[in-house]
């Protein structure tokens, strides 16, 4: 089935995918619940807390997140690989002391192109609100059991797929000491030459009850960075001519995000802010971000702030603290889903264009030229889709799928008044995301 929204005799077309319907509605926020109240259970997860006990502390939680991805292997023939990940950290002004940040990762290889990868992640770790308070109860219910839960059941749902690319499922560790678990990873990722196109960091998911009294279900913000943090001078310059500051592909990533809302997940309208994270605060995807890595995050659109990073009292009648009361399991469950119609979306679709390139100035018409795929995907690719939009328009407004070539030429469609892109397409009618020509927007080989 096709769907196109006219656009000025062009329009932007789509398949309907029943699979991706599917997915949605089998995240279920029963489970989410069950899960976030185990990790409250242990009664702190600070970084710096008990690592020995089997029932309090990051130690115990950590074990327990393996063993739930554990049986979630185990349910689906071992279809998951599942470790720790660790490092030693000291000497830093929330980690004085030698502590291990060990975070647990679940890989579900490809089958077509298992070297490219998509990632769920979510934060293990909570604090009260001293931030180097690791005896105190910290339930951490939303920030951010509620992203652990998340990551937990996309596994759980599409553990029951293959795709051809590789997903990854990660709890990460030290995220309120100073993004140590994310740091750890990207780095390990790069040493061991991961093609990631996209990380999701799901970070708050379960809030709909803002500090300014807005309550509000049916919205989500997804934050993504604009300028590359690892352009060069060079890149910098060509930028300012030809443009790509609102096109990075983490940019274009939050945009596929948007999409898949918009067509799999009801009564959820995202917001795609142009910003790295909230004003002047950090998340999970940063460190991939440092990287060059396309990442995002993923959270609520109404914050409370009396129950973050908060002691558990009441003062003035005001009840502080991340407790499960304050988390909508519907909510969470929710952006669940689309976390994980999204990641399907993206492992199922080919890799994204490499190599996008455009020309045409003095010129009535445009061309785009990009890299075959390569040759573990090429009879995956069934061809590509060029968009192109007005340069003040934050979507993409126009599409024409042009067949399996590497070039193609838009006739009569000036180069100076769009903004343009190609993705790559699947026999199934799967697509990647967006990529802009140059360096500003490449998603990598």
């Amino acid at each position: 089935m096709s769907f196109a929204a006219s656009a000025q005799g062009q329009s932007i077309t789509y398949k309907d995918q029943s699979d991706l319907h599917d997915i949605a509605a089998a995240v279920s926020a029963e489970r989410i619940e069950q899960d976030i109240t185990k990790l409250v259970s242990f009664g702190t997860r600070h970084t710096l807390s008990e690592t020995e006990s089997e029932t309090r502390g990051i130690g115990a939680a950590r074990r327990w997140i393996k063993a739930e991805f554990d049986k979630i292997s185990a349910a689906c023939g071992g279809c998951l690989e599942v470790y720790y990940q660790s490092e030693v950290i000291s000497g830093e002004a929330r980690i004085p002391d030698a502590t291990e940040v060990v975070s647990v990762i679940a890989v579900q290889r490809g089958k077509v192109d298992p070297s490219r990868y998509v990632i769920m992640s979510g934060d293990i770790d909570s604090r009260v609100t001293d931030v180097m308070d690791f005896e105190s109860d910290a339930p951490g219910a939303n920030d951010n059991a509620s992203g652990v839960a998340g990551a937990l059941e996309a596994a759980r749902v599409l553990s029951q797929y293959e795709f051809a690319g590789t997903i990854v499922y990660a709890a990460l560790a030290g995220e309120e000491q100073g993004l140590f678990g994310g740091r750890i990873m990207a780095e390990q990722a790069q040493q061991d030459g991961w093609r990631i196109k996209a990380v999701l960091n799901n970070d708050m998911i379960g809030n709909t009850e803002g500090i300014n009294g807005v309550i509000n279900n049916t919205t989500a913000r997804i934050f993504a960075e604009g300028t590359r943090m690892d352009e060069t001078e060079d890149d910098a310059r060509r930028r300012r001519f030809t443009g790509g500051e609102v096109d990075s592909p983490s940019r274009n990533l939050a945009r596929y995000i948007d999409w898949m809302a918009d067509r799999y997940i009801e009564n959820l309208d995202t917001m795609v802010i142009y910003r790295l994270d909230r004003f002047a605060r950090g998340g999970h995807h940063r460190p991939f971000n440092d990287l060059g890595f396309p990442g995002v995050r993923i959270m609520e659109t109404n914050e409370n702030y009396n129950r973050q990073h908060q002691d558990l009292r009441v003062e003035d009648g005001i009840a502080y603290g991340d407790t499960l009361d304050g988390v909508d399991f519907d909510y969470a469950a929710k952006l669940t889903a689309l976390n994980a119609v999204s990641l399907a979306g993206m492992a199922w679709a080919p890799s994204p264009p490499a190599q996008v390139q455009i020309s045409g100035a003095v010129s009535a018409d445009t061309t785009l030229k990009w890299q075959a795929p390569s040759a573990a995907e090429a009879d995956h690719v069934a061809g590509y889709r060029v968009y192109w939009r007005h340069t003040d328009a934050p979507n993409w407004e126009f599409s024409r799928d042009v067949g399996n070539v590497t070039e193609y030429t838009l006739e009569n469609i000036v180069i100076d008044n769009y903004f343009f892109g190609v993705a790559s397409v699947s026999k199934d009618g799967y697509e990647s995301p967006v990529v802009f020509p140059g360096p500003a927007g490449a998603f990598g080989e």
